[in-house]
């Protein structure tokens, strides 16, 4: 499985963007993809998931602005994040799961997903 984040930048608060995660070599019958952030000095963060049959998840801190999504026909993963904030500054990376789809706490937990992007940075200021 291979993952390749884009589309992150450097923006105004409020002010909008749509990440992108070219994956190969991923089965969409099974498992889920995800995104994850990490600020300096802080831990990884799930923000959000979604399962092979289209059940998302999202982080409480990012509900209602943040949106995942999927075009399977170009093997894409979005992430559509509406009113940024300074503190969505973090790299952004794609993860995938190709096993089994997590709900609850391990929905967004790191340890279950064991392929990673490259990361594509957020920078929001005020």
């Amino acid at each position: 499985v291979q993952l390749v984040e884009s589309g992150g930048g450097s923006v105004q608060a409020g002010e909008s963007l749509r990440l992108s995660c070219a994956v190969s070599g991923y089965t969409y019958t099974r498992g889920s993809l995800g995104w994850f952030r990490q600020a300096p000095g802080q831990e990884r963060e799930g923000v959000a998931r979604m399962c092979s049959d289209g059940d998302t998840k999202y982080a409480d801190s990012v509900k209602g602005r943040f949106t995942i999504s999927r075009d399977n026909a170009k093997a894409t993963l979005y992430l559509q994040i509406n009113s940024l904030k300074p503190e969505d500054t973090a790299m952004y990376y794609c993860a995938a799961n190709d096993y089994k789809c997590y709900s609850a706490s391990w929905a967004l937990s790191s340890v279950v997903y064991g392929y990673w992007g490259q990361g594509t940075q957020v920078t929001v200021s005020s």
